[in-house]
């Protein structure tokens, strides 16, 4: 019997069951940065020339001098999540020691893909390795080797450095969420470091520089897609390539996706991510049959075996002797800098689909599924690109520089049954523009929320505000020459959230090592992770599925006055610990179903301590009744535990059925193993050994008292 269930600390403590009214809004991150967006998107379309110029002046001056910060921060972000994958905290779960996955591989693979590349995917698949032939970093253009490397340099700008930055925040937002019972947001990561400060100006602060980072990201990957998309239509359909087309793409883009928002991940995201995979498989396997398939699979082997032997030298390339500082701008600067701009979002929508996947197995799946797909994609697409410009049609090549819009749409009229294909291509360049737009709303709205629990968005209204907000910068860049202005946007919204990833990992490592520190303490006080059962009600527990009834029962009669006896026998000790003893009526969720299923009460005992405050929690969940029970009386479809909740979350053991004796002795082997932990933790030497330990002693003395006492009464 195990349990996939939420920390205590997570769960709401609030029956009402309306969400807007539920969850509250944070109003200095959501007024700063709606404010801020609002007023940078009314600038960009009043003074565009205005707009224009400074963004171009400040992108120079970033190539110019910080391009090192960017280069050397990405490669630094991959070492540590491979790092971080490979030692022993690889088989750290984000979230409870007991949970497990809630999406089977392929819907998780399907949405990771969806929602952290965009329609941009299309656009830059023939656009880019075309213009690294003609204008290679270093060398001459136009020949074989410049051929070899513009493959090569994309699937590098596509590739595992940038999923490395969404795996280093998705941890980060999981581990802390689900198993720190900290708030799903920026400002959790940065309480390993600045402690109970992240509620206050510095937490608001680094969430409005994650929130612009988040908006004009997904605004250039949109801006992007929605040109591309206008070429398609055009096309397709002749429609006009101009700005109002534009304005009305983005409107009935940003409406979609809207509605996909508001269904949640479960019924918008994930059927759209899924659909959206499916048909461009379809679209891949179309162009390897009908094009030149023994080349095409010789030219992706080949260049996978050059990124694989040139990665670790493109990841620290600077060209610092080259004279290339404005192809890095373009390029590599632009590529890093619009990761960094996704990786909040993105991040906390893979920690939102992620829980209950370990590190190792989280951050294998994020560096390689994607990028498998994406590598795939950029060689295929790339290779038929570039041999259309070798075999001598110098205009299909000029057009993808010019006009990168309009490459993978004159690409795909190379192929038998072109409108049809293209038709395809613009569905799913539509469905990742929607999915893009959707989660964006979805984790924006998060971001800007007083969200109780890790399993709940932000309130609806607040999606479609952002849904709508996105659209609008959208249509503002496009106000200010368009492509450009947004590639150059992103490089310098970028920037301040740069910083705030070099504190994730800085915070992720302090936290893991206190968890081992932990763990230490667990092997060292030997206290097994269950209650000492007699053997008549281990027997009747094996035979035994709990009703709520029976839940509501054993909370009443047992598990509320024995934490309120251990909470006296803190009082008695009088050393200065406050134990208090809260108990909250909780939603309960289906197990397999987003649904709640009841509203039960679970006991929580927490002690206040200075080097870290105790917490022994008892909280009911929901689980199927498994097919081969064996069980005494009726059964049901489910059945409740009382499980044991610590800081990261469920210790995964059961205690329904146990006295008030045996709960007391169980939360003093809880605390003496806490105070152990504090002792590793803390390094303060021997000195601080004996009192600690005279003061368990002590509690698990006078629990004996308490106990015998309650017996006899």
């Amino acid at each position: 019997m195990t349990s996939n269930q939420q920390p205590a600390s997570f769960i709401s403590t609030s029956p009402q069951r309306d969400e807007g009214n539920r969850l509250g809004v944070n109003l200095p991150v959501f007024l700063l940065s709606g404010i801020g967006i609002l007023a940078i998107a009314l600038w960009a379309i009043v003074v565009p020339g205005q707009a224009e110029q400074l963004l171009t002046s400040t992108t120079a001056w970033i190539s110019a001098n910080l391009g090192w910060w960017y280069i050397g921060l990405a490669t630094a972000i991959v070492a540590f999540v491979m790092i971080l994958a490979a030692s022993r905290f690889g088989h750290v779960r984000l979230g409870p020691d007991h949970s497990h996955p809630q999406y089977p591989w392929y819907s998780w693979g399907a949405m990771l893909f969806a929602a952290g590349i965009g329609v941009d995917l299309l656009f830059f698949a023939v656009a880019e390795p075309v213009a690294q032939y003609y204008s290679p970093p270093t060398g001459s253009g136009e020949t074989i080797a410049a051929a070899r490397q513009a493959v090569v340099l994309t699937m590098f700008h596509y590739g595992i450095t940038g999923w490395a930055m969404y795996a280093l925040m998705g941890m980060c937002f999981a581990y802390f969420a689900y198993r720190q019972g900290l708030p799903l947001t920026i400002r959790a990561v940065l309480y390993p470091i600045i402690g109970k400060r992240v509620h206050g100006p510095i937490g608001h602060g680094v969430e409005v520089a994650a929130m612009l980072g988040t908006v004009f990201g997904v605004a250039t990957s949109l801006g992007i897609g929605v040109v591309q998309l206008n070429y398609g239509l055009s096309l397709l359909f002749g429609i006009g390539e101009n700005l109002a087309s534009q304005i009305a793409l983005i409107a009935i883009a940003v409406g979609v996706a809207t509605i996909s928002a508001v269904s949640g991940v479960d019924k918008g995201i994930k059927r759209l991510s899924e659909l959206n995979v499916g048909l461009a498989i379809g679209l891949l396997g179309y162009i390897i049959v009908t094009g030149r398939t023994a080349f095409l699979f010789d030219a992706l082997i080949m260049n996978l075996g050059d990124y694989a032997t040139g990665f670790l030298g493109l990841s620290m390339e600077t060209y610092a002797f080259d004279n290339a500082t404005e192809w890095l701008g373009l390029w590599t600067l632009f590529f890093w800098a619009w990761w960094v701009a996704w990786a909040p979002f993105v991040g906390l929508f893979l920690a939102r689909i992620s829980r209950g996947r370990t590190i190792r197995q989280f951050v294998i799946g994020t560096l390689s599924v994607p990028f498998l797909f994406i590598t795939v994609w950029i060689s295929i697409f790339g290779n038929s690109a570039l041999e259309i410009v070798m075999s001598g049609n110098r205009e299909f090549g000029e057009t993808a520089v010019a006009s990168p819009e309009r490459a993978f749409y004159q690409l795909l009229e190379q192929y038998p049954g072109a409108t049809i294909v293209a038709g395809i291509a613009s569905i799913i360049g539509l469905l990742l523009y929607i999915t893009s737009a959707d989660s964006s709303a979805l984790v924006m709205s998060t971001f800007t929320s007083k969200v109780d629990a890790a399993h709940r968005d932000g309130p609806k209204w607040s999606r479609i505000f952002w849904a709508f907000t996105t659209g609008i910068l959208t249509i503002a860049m496009l106000f200010v020459n368009g492509i450009p202005t947004l590639l150059m946007a992103t490089v310098l919204i970028g920037l301040p959230f740069s910083i705030v990833l070099v504190v994730a990992m800085w915070g992720l490592w302090r936290a893991l090592q206190d968890e081992k520190a932990r763990s230490a303490a667990r092997l060292a006080v030997g206290g097994p992770l269950a209650v000492e059962r007699s053997f008549s009600q281990r027997l009747a527990y094996a035979v035994t599925y709990p009703t709520a009834r029976d839940v509501r029962s054993f909370m009443d009669r047992t598990a509320a006055p024995a934490l309120k006896m251990v909470a006296a026998g803190f009082a008695d000790l009088n050393n200065g610990h406050h134990a208090h003893v809260r108990v909250t009526d909780i939603e309960i969720a289906h197990p397999l179903r987003d649904e709640v299923v009841a509203l039960l009460p679970s006991v929580r005992l927490d002690v206040q301590m200075s080097g870290g405050d105790f917490t022994y929690a008892i909280t009911p969940v929901a689980r199927p009744v498994p097919a081969y029970n064996y069980a005494v009386g009726a059964i049901h479809d489910l059945y409740y535990r009382c499980e044991i909740f610590g800081p990261t979350g469920s210790l995964g053991y059961d205690v329904i059925g146990a006295t008030q004796r045996q709960l007391m002795s169980d939360i003093a082997t809880r605390f003496e193993e806490h105070l152990h932990y504090l002792e590793l933790a803390e390094a303060r030497g021997t000195a601080r050994k004996v009192p600690l330990r005279q003061l368990a002693r002590n509690l698990r003395t006078n629990l004996r008292e308490r106990a015998r006492a309650a017996l006899r009464n």
